[in-house]
């Protein structure tokens, strides 16, 4: 019995020596890419991945570690990874050797990257209110393939060297409904839409700003000017040509976002319509009134 405690003791003392000299084993790598041609590392955009470097048993490399970090630095054992990087639609990797020693490796993306932003005049837009969608031009067909969408403005997104073609939309926050297929409160497309072609070369970022015009307007049905708002009325807004803009407006005073231009509105009340013409100013909200005239034409 008296044997059991020591020889127990250095068991232990043993796995812990064990334990140590495994723990010693795992060695740190930090990590960071940068754009052929530039000497500056990237700060942002970029999704990190370790694989093992030995093949399993599927065909696939075991994922090791993953982040979202511009510079991460990975801890895993002694031996042979292969470290990818992606940067939007660019990526890069390399095989590396993790050593006793912690060391740093570099990562070169053959590759240019667009950071776009929206203004109202000289004011900037919220990054949340654009909806921003980039394609690759083919033939007379500027929207031939689409590669991204619904891209945050303001992002740094990496795209290998080539022509895009980039479209902005504006979004009304709180008209989303069933005629716009979102839910109350969400965000819809307006017709406040700038379009943009460009190249993108290796190793540039490229800023590129769209300038948006358009103004909220609210929509009103009166009996006389300046007199109050009818509710229940039911608005359509209509360009020149007779073609309707969105959804259907409902309610005493709706507030809609309308591209610079002229347009019609037609206003619906206790079955009777009336129409009115107004002019949309970049940056001029306002409200628009309908007058409700006698002798208006019944609804169909």
């Amino acid at each position: 019995m008296r044997c059991f405690f020591p020889f127990a003791l250095t068991a232990l003392l043993a796995g812990a020596a064990f334990a140590g000299s495994a723990a010693a084993q795992d060695s740190t790598i930090r990590l960071s890419a940068q754009l052929s041609g530039a000497s500056a590392a990237l700060t942002g955009g970029l999704h990190w991945r370790l694989f093992g470097a030995r093949v399993e048993a599927d065909g696939a490399h075991a994922l090791v570690a993953e982040s979202y970090d511009a510079q991460p630095s990975f801890s895993a054992p002694v031996g042979d990874y292969v470290a990818h990087v992606a940067f939007g639609l660019a990526s890069a990797s390399k095989r590396i050797a993790l050593g006793d020693d912690a060391h740093s490796e570099k990562l070169t993306l053959n590759a240019g990257a667009l950071k776009i932003s929206g203004t109202q005049g000289d004011a900037p837009i919220d990054p949340s209110r654009l909806s921003i969608s980039i394609y690759v031009p083919e033939h007379n067909n500027p929207e031939a393939k689409l590669v991204y969408s619904r891209t945050r403005a303001g992002e740094l997104i990496g795209l290998p060297e080539g022509a895009y073609h980039v479209v902005s939309t504006y979004l009304d926050v709180g008209v989303a409904g069933k005629d716009s297929g979102g839910p109350p409160g969400a965000a819809a497309s307006t017709n406040s839409i700038v379009n943009a072609d460009i190249k993108v070369p290796a190793g540039k970022i490229i800023d590129l700003t769209l300038r948006h015009r358009y103004a909220k307007l609210t929509l009103k049905l009166v009996n006389a000017p300046g007199a109050e708002a009818l509710a229940n009325t039911n608005f359509t807004i209509l360009t020149p040509g007779g073609d309707p803009i969105g959804g259907e407006l409902i309610g005493a005073f709706p507030s809609v976002v309308l591209a610079e231009g002229e347009y019609d509105v037609i206003a619906r009340h206790d079955s009777r319509t009336y129409q009115a013409s107004f002019k949309v100013q970049s940056g001029l909200d306002r409200d628009v009134e309908v007058v409700a005239k006698d002798g208006a034409r019944q609804e169909n």
